[in-house]
Order: structure tokens, then sequence, then C-alpha cells
């Protein structure tokens, strides 16, 4: 099976309203026997990654490296070397320490570690500024040949894992902190490279990922008692990016508003922008965190206080609209 493939499943450990790490952890206990030929790396943060569930199922492919960030790459790219694929979890700030491995023995090499980080964006929430990874999703995707994926929900992240599993390659992929709000029900199927359209119109189309996806549908919600017609898009793959969707949108609609829990450069956001420059350029609104660092807070409230709640998706639709309206 390739990257190509579409993967849907029922899940059977993963609840709704887990944790987006926690659902990543039981994904793999749940796919430990079905794919024998992996295993699980840790920094010494089991606990807050969700591998803690793999580590007491399944200790003998589980390989803790302590705080070593650097060397765990490195000896990733080594296992791999085998034939074994790794999964190297860590805090997404400390997976951004070990950029130059991750580069340079995983990518450059070509080899088939999956990189996959919990404490994602302003979702980290109250351990503030010098957690939450703003910058990580620019930082990976500049990487060549590096797939990126940042899941909308837990059911998804379970179909997520095993798409990676099924994926030969150098990847990295968000979780999150938070309990993830319901958005797909079972039946729902995920492809690596391919958006997802939750919600269709024509007046404008918000693609979001990750913790803004459901935010983006509660806009679009809004959008409607108004009279717009919001297409909402979730776009779990920042890397391969799904252009085909975006062309489609892009003649459709021909205005966009991206919504990411990410700086607005080198993200998502970026991702978008770049390929609608180079082939049908219309107006588009980013909403995403403006060049700055966060704080500590609850993070509903960090998401009001940085502008990324649905209100503030509203604006920006609204703006793009104008935008297209007075071309």
């Amino acid at each position: 099976m390739t990257s190509q493939s579409i993967i849907a499943i029922t899940p059977s450990l993963v609840m709704n309203g887990d944790s987006l790490r926690e659902a990543f952890g039981k994904a793999l206990v749940k796919f430990s026997d079905q794919y024998s030929n992996f295993v699980v790396f840790d920094a010494d943060v089991a606990g807050g990654t969700g591998v803690h569930h793999f580590r007491s199922k399944v200790p003998s492919r589980f390989f803790q490296f302590g705080i070593a960030e650097q060397n765990m790459m490195s000896a990733a790219a080594g296992f791999a070397s085998t034939g074994t694929t790794v999964f190297v979890t860590t805090f997404a700030v400390f997976a951004t320490r070990a950029i130059e491995q991750a580069r340079l023995s995983i990518a450059y090499a070509n080899r088939n570690v999956k990189i996959v980080a919990s404490h994602t964006g302003l979702d980290v929430g109250p351990d503030g500024a010098s957690a939450q990874a703003l910058e990580d999703l620019a930082m990976f995707r500049s990487i060549p040949g590096m797939t990126v994926i940042s899941p909308a929900d837990s059911l998804e992240m379970e179909l997520a894992v095993e798409a990676l599993l099924n994926h030969h390659g150098p990847a990295y992929m968000r979780t999150g902190r938070s309990p993830s709000k319901k958005i797909f029900d079972l039946g729902h199927s995920f492809k690596i490279g391919k958006g997802h359209v939750i919600v269709d119109g024509t007046d404008l189309t918000i693609i979001a990922c990750g913790a803004e996806v459901h935010r983006a549908i509660e806009a679009s919600k809004i959008l409607a008692t108004q009279g717009i017609s919001a297409a909402v898009i979730n776009m779990h793959t920042i890397k391969p990016i799904d252009v085909s969707l975006i062309n489609h949108y892009s003649k459709k609609t021909g205005c966009f508003v991206t919504a990411e829990d990410h700086s607005i450069i080198g993200g998502l956001g970026s991702a978008v922008a770049e390929w609608l420059a180079k082939t049908k350029p219309c107006p588009i609104e980013f909403i995403g965190t403006n060049d700055c660092f966060g704080e500590s807070g609850e993070p509903d409230q960090l998401a009001e206080k940085y502008l990324l709640t649905a209100p503030h998706i509203v604006s920006a639709a609204k703006n793009a609209l104008q935008r297209k309206n007075s071309l």
C-alpha cells in the first residue's frame, strides 16, 4: 500500500473527545499487531505525547532516549536504514531543536521516519510561549521530501497514523494537548495529500487545519445566517498540499480564508497563497498568529486574544469577500 491509498477504518480504542496526543498513542497500540515492523522512540515525555499507551502495551518496541532529541533523530535514521519504520515522539519545540538531524539524517537520506509532535500552537495553553510551537509547520514544510500533516480530530488522527504506516518516506505530524472537538463520523476517509470538503459553498472558501477546523465550521454556520455561502476544507496535509482542490475552489468562489493554530508565516496560509500566486491570484486573508510568540493562558482564551476564533474567521471572510467584489 502507498501514500495514495485511502484509509477508512472503524476505531476501537480512540474515543471522541480524546486529545490528539491520546488518540495518537492509542492508535499505535491498535495497529501494533497488524503492523509489526514499527517501533516508537521517546525523549522522556511519553506522558505528554500519548505514547505511554504504547509503552505499557508493547514495551519491547518502545525505546527511551532521554532528553536528547538530536541523538534520537539520528538513531531513528539508523534504525530505519534496516527497514524498520520509526515513530519519533517529543514536544514540537523539542523536535525543532533537532531540525538539523531531521533534515540531514532523515530527509536527505529518505529514511522511513515519522516525527510526531505534541504541544503545538496556542492549544498548549498554560505552558506558555516556551512550549507553544508556532513555527513547526513552516520549518518541517521547508525540508525537501518531508510530508507534513495536521489532523483535525481524534478519529482523523487514528486514520492518519495508519496512513503513515502505509507511506514510505519522512513525515512530520502534529498532535495536540486539549480535548479535541468531534468533527468526523465513522466512515470518514483519509488520504495523504488530499483535502476534505466538509461544507460546500459558493461565495468564499475557508481552508483550515488542526484545531482551527472546528472553528472554521462554526464560522461557516455564522456566515450562512447572514446569507453568505462559505465552503470549509479540512486541509489535513499541508505538504503535499491538494492543489487540485485549491484550483477548483479558486474558480468556484474566487476568494479564501486560511486558518491555522500556527504563525501566518510559512504554514498552511503560505502554502495556499504560494500556489494561488502562480496559478489564479485572488483575495486571501490569513488567520493565525501574526509574527509573535504566545503566552500562558487557557487555550480558548488564547485563541480569542490572538484572533483565532470563529468570529474572527467571519470577519476575515467578509474582508476577503469585500476585496473580491471590488475587483
